[in-house]
């Protein structure tokens, strides 16, 4: 007798695409202690724990945004990425750099830049935290393509 088999009626599942949610970088600071007061009191961030005895990691946010805060020893020879010419060691996407420039000057923030309309279609100012990383919150300004 020979075996046929009737093709199945159902298609194949289609294989799941992972996505990347978000990003959180790490930045290396003298003191976790003053860097998360520095971030908490001038930018609104919030660090509820920290981690090590002494302390030497914590992770403070701001709405859906994480800066991890790790401590390295006084010969570790870091530089933030500020010292290259001035780049960048964080962009935060924001809805209004506007009204967040206004918020972290008035907490007495590091104010490196007031907001300007980039070429590259956004809205930026740059804050200095304590360790010299340079910190760019912008929002979008590009043209919106209106659909019908």
């Amino acid at each position: 007798m020979t075996d046929v088999r009737t093709p199945s009626a159902e298609p194949a599942p289609t294989p799941r695409v992972a996505r990347v949610l978000n990003a959180s970088p790490i930045l290396l600071v003298a003191d976790v202690v003053k860097a998360a007061e520095y971030y908490a009191d001038k930018l609104g961030f919030k660090a509820p724990r920290m981690w090590g005895d002494p302390p030497n990691f914590c992770m403070p946010q701001r709405d859906q945004c994480i800066v991890a805060l790790n401590q390295v020893g006084p010969d570790a020879g870091y530089r933030a990425n500020a010292s290259f010419e001035g780049r960048f060691d964080v962009y935060f996407d924001v809805d209004d750099a506007d009204a967040l420039f206004a918020e972290f000057s008035a907490k007495g923030a590091d104010i490196v830049c007031e907001p300007e309309d980039m070429p590259y279609w956004m809205r930026e100012f740059q804050v200095r935290d304590l360790d010299g990383h340079l910190l760019a919150f912008g929002h979008d300004i590009s043209p919106r393509s209106e659909t019908p």
